[in-house]
């Protein structure tokens, strides 16, 4: 007698930890770089250079990238610069070892830059990490038996949400843009700002497909037009493949991306003047690929002729519950920072999102967070650059019915679409859409059978037993119950008393017959 075996592969994250870290740094302004009469925009970047696992900690490193653009003491002229300041932490985080891999997650929670003269900056920001230890685990459970002699077994049938792949990889895109006709050629890029829009993965058969836009803006100085700081916009879709070993058409996928290295270059065109930007960003990639199964495992087992007992394990099996989305709008009239500086021209706007709560509630998932607009514009008079940044609160619940507090979901957000218009001199109209996607699962435990023991039957139990019985169905009596108390197949029951399903009920007689078939 042997058991038919299957690996049920799972992963599931055994170990949390996060800290948050104040980072700041004085920075002076290098020779090379105007003075600094006004900051107008800040943006961070983490980036991660060692992660390293120890007994029961974290040892994290790397560096925060701060890019500051600032207005010059030349009137309608910007310069941007960058500060860069080094992070070494050390996290607890219980049941991590040493070689462990640690998935780390960031995100600047506060970014401040202030100006303390005109070659001097300060710069503060609030750091978290989210850490989590991902653990991937193959689980053998019994989905038949091979028998020479009479044995009765049963099945159940789970829903299973396997996974099939999990892996880091890259997408690179290469996109050309080139300045319209009533631009000037580019002599210098000041500033850009580079941001993924409707971004969707497919699984396809050996590969993935991703589509999406990419939203790019830049201010450059013109050519011959040094006195002036000028800004060109532009969105322009991508497709593309990713190579996937093992993907297969109709797997979940679970992608999370980021941006990561991102090159600029300002290109010639055809007659040879430099007004083709030249974008070639690159998207970090956390792959996970799951698989929807209706895995059919042995769920008891008996003998006849001989003593066989199940050998359990407990497993915790996913199965998907939602793979949906939703979207939140928002709609916002908005004060300036700066009323006295009054709105002439907007030029571009971006925005950030920073979620807080979230919170599975009745059939959903509550998510509370905050949107930050920061808005480029001319400034009446003067016509010098300004900016203003706005907070605006949100609460969205996300649809998932039958979601439990035991549920796991996966969330991924985005900001599809930002619109900024002026009302009045010192009021904007701010509307947005959030993008949301969740993947939700539902954690089952279940005792899978893993082995058997198999026995001679005592013959003095068996002995015992008497060779005709009538046995009375109690509340929770099945068939199955009564053939397993006294070594009978379920066919022999059903034939003797003339059944034609397993059904019974509290109070039906039952005659068993032993040894008669």
């Amino acid at each position: 007698m042997e058991l038919v075996k299957k690996k049920i592969h799972m992963d599931r994250i055994s170990s949390k930890a996060g800290t948050q870290v104040v980072l700041e740094e004085d920075v002076n302004i290098s020779d090379n770089k105007p003075d600094a009469v006004h900051l107008l925009n800040s943006k961070g970047e983490v980036v991660m250079e060692e992660i390293r696992a120890g007994e029961n900690a974290v040892n994290l490193r790397g560096r925060l990238i701060v890019s500051v653009l600032y207005l010059t003491d030349a009137e309608g002229t910007c310069a941007s610069m960058e500060a860069v300041v080094p992070y070494e932490e050390k996290v607890n985080m219980d049941g991590v070892g040493n070689g462990d891999i640690i998935l780390v997650d960031w995100e600047i929670e506060d970014l401040t830059v202030g100006l303390i003269n005109s070659r001097k900056l300060s710069a503060q920001a609030v750091v978290s990490f989210a850490l989590e230890k991902e653990e991937h685990i193959e689980q053998d459970a019994a989905v038949d038996v091979y028998h020479d002699e009479p044995v009765e077994y049963r099945k159940r049938t789970y829903p299973v949400a396997q996974l099939v792949l999990q892996k880091k990889d890259i997408f690179r895109l290469k996109e050309e843009m080139e300045l319209s006709g009533n631009l000037p050629n580019v002599f210098r890029t000041i500033w850009h700002h580079i941001t993924f829009d409707h971004v969707e993965f497919k699984a396809l058969e050996e590969k993935i497909s991703v589509q999406g836009e990419m939203k790019a803006f830049f201010l450059y100085e013109g050519e011959g037009d040094s006195d002036r700081t000028l800004w060109y916009e532009n969105t322009v879709p991508f497709s593309g493949i990713i190579e996937c070993q093992g993907c297969r058409e109709n797997m979940i996928p679970d992608i999370c991306y980021g941006l990561g290295q991102c090159n600029v270059e300002v290109r010639q065109d055809f007659d040879g003047e430099e007004r083709v930007f030249c974008v070639e960003p690159v998207l970090d990639l956390d792959i996970h690929l799951y698989e929807e199964e209706n895995l059919e495992v042995l769920s008891d087992i008996y003998g006849v002729h001989k003593e066989i007992e199940a050998l359990t394990t407990q497993a915790q099996l996913k199965s998907l519950l939602v793979s949906g989305s939703g979207k939140c709008k928002i709609a916002e009239h908005v004060k300036l920072q700066n009323a006295e500086i009054p709105v002439y021209q907007l030029i571009h706007s971006d925005g950030e999102l920073h979620l807080g709560e979230q919170t599975v509630v009745e059939n959903g998932i509550a998510v509370s967070g905050t949107l930050v607009v920061t808005t480029l514009y001319l400034c009446g008079g003067s016509k010098s650059f300004y900016s203003t940044k706005n907070e605006i609160p949100f609460r969205y619940v996300i649809e998932a019915d039958n979601i439990t507090a035991t549920s796991i979901f996966k969330l991924h957000c985005s900001i599809e679409q930002l619109t900024v218009t002026m009302l009045d001199g010192d009021e904007l109209d701010v509307k947005a859409a959030l993008q949301f996607k969740a993947l939700v699962f539902a954690v089952q435990k279940s005792n899978l059978i893993t082995d058997i023991k198999v026995e001679d039957l005592d013959l003095n139990k068996l002995n015992e037993l008497p060779g005709m019985v009538i046995c009375i169905a109690g509340p929770e009596d099945t068939l199955w119950d009564i053939g397993k108390r006294y070594y009978v197949p379920i066919a022999q029951i059903k034939e003797v008393n003339e059944l034609v399903s397993e059904d019974i009920k509290a109070g039906d007689k039952i005659l068993v017959v032993k040894g008669s078939l």
